[in-house]
């Protein structure tokens, strides 16, 4: 008794332990995912997101599977228990969320639109809007994604149908652009007949893709091309998805030009176009635009950037190598191709960037930019212009807190990697309206059908399997009511018995249920690759599954569960199943509080930056900003959950100390009293909001340990069920069927 006693203090201090540790872990994570959209929030409307995921947090089970499957990094996180939108500008559009989210609470919705003059007026069918005949495919129409661009190209060349030319000279289709949007609707051309041209300013085809880093991976999602069908891989590199395309521009013999530069498009009297280039002009009946958002590179403007040394994209990086390189930029491309310059030996890598800080880029670039800073492989220089550009060296000025100051910098290369100037003003003078007032009103997204997680057919086939069950133990009765010492003698014990016939049938059955159910992990956690069927039906499986497994090792064990092993794994089975069916409800019902808290939160902090705005003081407007961060990070983060449970009178003196402090600076910094009254008001009100986001969290976590229950019984079940399996071979339970 001491013994067990001794491990079972063990196993409890352990797992006590490691949920400690992982609470920890798990509160750092949600400050840091806040601290990062709260990051994310101050987008201007140029920079605002062109598609939006958009969570309902009254559905949100909190499953992660959204997380998980976007292709793209820090789109989506965990908060408070559920998926929660962090950057919404990375989001490209693959839409993996929506069809992942076994509720029906994730939707892909477009951004705030009405101010924006950089998104095309299109027609549902992509068409400009009062412009007969001209279509816009791919990055244009503000669309990054791969997959999206071939199906609009293919999508806009068979909405027009096998038409034939007009009149003499005229080609049915001229179609700007040979990058995927502009392939693929060459490929639908091909495949209707018609006669056409594909034009890119480029010599070979793949468009931006093609100027893309060496070995990048550019696609993740399987696509289809006409006259090809499904590619047959779900990922390519550049150089492998660019050769697929030149041999299908090659085997279809598609009537490609390069080098040929677009200038504007032509409206004909007789209601045709001329596409006018560098090359010459083009008579078509219709145009299909598939250019980049991107258009030029932009130019700096500074003397020296014509210098044979300086370029506006990088390629292949490990062509260079025991060189000193400068890069200009501060985008995702410009990080990039500074880290892949920095990998190759003997670089001297330094960005130049005009803002303090990296906004715009991926958080997976953030970390990598800043583990190569902290291993010296390259330097970053914020708040710096590029003045001039020499052969060995560059002029750079420097702005910091001292003052302005000129420096110069060697460098034997300089990549300007600024972004692009888009061919917004060469559409506008083809037909193409970037007006907000011509684009229909933006709509409020209708809520998405519930789709449900299959929940009450699971329970349906659960409560039909144990009518079943409860008839078959009736129909046996005689057998199952006797006492265990004496069912030996009866007849129905040599195929009932959990070692004879039927009874061993139920057992094996019961152990592929409980298979079956462990499979719902490999298809939520997509590991192996499982991704086939939808979540929802995995959910329904798992459901059902677990149910039917306590079923049939109910029947295994004849009604009467023994003390050995396999006693013992039906005892955690049916624990297994408890936890999971009344666990995961009560989960679910609470997050939904919490995040709406952390909501108000967000919006109590921004009443008080308006406070702060009518003091008219900076220097007291960044005190009382400073005070209030670290107020609301110790009430939300730092303490415990029992440190605020017994601290009640504390905390309101935790919170009358700030304010006075507060009150007694802004006096002294001659605030006026009235707009003394609203900051205090507001910081008092955002500490509310920070208690009752920690005091609801700790609830949620409180809650939330049925995670560990489960995966420990689940465990503990599993280890218990090999060791019967392992004991019945080896006394032979499944020798000539189970009889003995």
């Amino acid at each position: 008794m001491t013994w067990t006693l001794l491990l079972a203090m063990h196993v409890v201090l352990a797992l006590a332990l490691a949920a400690a540790w992982h609470r920890r872990v798990e509160r750092q994570r949600q400050q840091d995912v806040l601290d990062e959209r709260e990051a994310h929030s101050g987008r201007s409307v140029e920079a605002a997101p062109l598609q939006t995921p958009v969570i309902d947090l009254s559905r949100c089970l909190g499953c992660g599977t959204c997380v998980r499957s976007c292709p793209e990094d820090g789109v989506l996180q965990l908060v408070h228990g559920q998926a929660s939108v962090v950057n919404a500008a990375a989001c490209v559009g693959h839409g993996n969320c929506v069809a992942e989210c076994p509720v029906g609470a994730v939707t892909l919705t477009q951004g705030d639109l009405s101010a924006r003059r950089d998104v095309p007026v299109l027609e549902e069918s992509l068409q400009a809007v009062g412009a007969p005949g001209l279509f816009l495919a791919g990055e244009i129409t503000a669309r990054a994604l791969i997959r999206t661009a071939t199906q609009q190209g293919a999508q806009v060349v068979r909405s027009l149908g096998a038409t034939k030319r007009a009149g003499a000279g005229e080609l049915d289709l001229v179609i700007v652009g040979a990058g995927p949007g502009g392939l693929s609707a060459a490929l639908a051309a091909r495949e209707a007949g018609l006669e056409f041209v594909l034009l890119d300013q480029e010599t070979v085809v793949g468009g931006t893709v093609a100027k893309y880093p060496r070995r990048k991976l550019v696609l993740t999602e399987p696509i289809e091309l006409p006259l090809h069908g499904r590619m047959p891989q779900r990922e390519y590199e550049k150089e492998e998805l660019v050769q697929l395309w030149q041999e299908l521009a090659e085997r279809h013999a598609l009537p490609f030009r390069g080098g040929v530069r677009l200038e504007r498009v032509e409206r004909c009297e007789h209601g045709g176009f001329v596409v006018h280039t560098d090359a010459g002009e083009f008579a078509a009946r219709n145009v299909v635009l598939a250019v980049g958002r991107r258009g030029t590179p932009r130019r700096l403007g500074v003397p020296g950037e014509d210098l044979p040394h300086v370029a506006y994209g990088l390629i292949d990086a490990a062509a260079y190598s025991g060189v000193r390189v400068l890069v200009v930029g501060g985008g995702d491309s410009a990080i990039e191709a500074a880290l892949a310059l920095a990998e190759q030996d003997g670089n001297d890598v330094e960005i130049v960037y005009r803002q303090d800080d990296f906004f715009r880029i991926r958080s997976k670039n953030k970390k990598r930019l800043e583990a190569a800073r902290q291993d010296g492989r390259l330097r970053v220089r914020f708040r710096s212009t590029l003045e001039a550009i020499y052969r060995d060296r560059v002029i750079v000025r420097s702005r910091s807190a001292e003052g302005e100051q000129v420096l110069e910098l060697p460098a034997d290369y300089v990549f300007v990697l600024a972004g692009g100037t888009a061919p917004f003003a060469m559409l506008e003078q083809s037909g193409v309206s970037f007006d907000p007032a011509m684009r229909p009103a933006s709509q409020t997204p209708a809520v998405p059908a519930e789709r449900g997680v299959g929940l009450m057919p699971a329970l349906g086939a659960g409560l039909a399997l144990s009518a079943a069950t409860a008839t078959f133990l009736l129909w046996h009765l005689d057998y199952y009511g006797l006492p265990n010492v004496e069912r030996a003698g009866d007849p129905k014990h040599a195929w009932l018995s959990p070692d004879r016939q039927w009874g061993l049938a139920f057992g094996f059955f019961a152990v592929a249920a409980i298979l079956v159910n462990l499979a719902y992990l490999l298809r939520r956690q997509q590991w192996l690759g499982v991704r086939f069927g939808s979540l929802a039906t995995w959910m329904t499986t798992h459901v059902g599954s677990g149910v039917l497994a306590v079923l049939l090792a109910m029947l295994h064990a004849a009604m009467a569960p023994r003390d050995t092993p396999g006693g013992h794994a039906f005892w955690a089975l049916f624990a297994l199943l408890a936890t999971g069916a009344i666990g995961r409800w009560f989960y679910a019902w609470l997050p939904r509080a919490t995040n709406g808290r952390e909501i108000e939160l967000a919006s109590v902090r921004k009443q008080l930056d308006g406070a702060l705005q009518l003091c008219g003081n900076d220097a007291f407007g960044r005190r009382a900003k400073g005070i209030t961060s670290e107020l609301l990070a110790r009430r939300q983060w730092r303490s415990t959950f029992f440190g605020r449970a017994v601290a009640l009178l504390g905390l309101q003196w935790d919170l009358w100390r700030s304010l006075r402090n507060l009150r007694s600076e802004g006096a002294s910094a001659g605030i006026a009293p009235v707009a003394l009254d609203g900051v205090i008001a507001a910081v008092r009100d955002a500490h509310g909001a920070a208690v009752a986001v920690a005091h609801l969290e700790d609830l949620r976590a409180v809650l939330g340990t049925w995670r560990w229950l489960h995966r420990w019984l689940a465990l503990l079940m599993i280890l218990l069920l090999v060791v019967h399996v392992v004991l019945a071979v080896m006394h032979g339970a499944f020798a000539s069927g189970g009889a003995r």
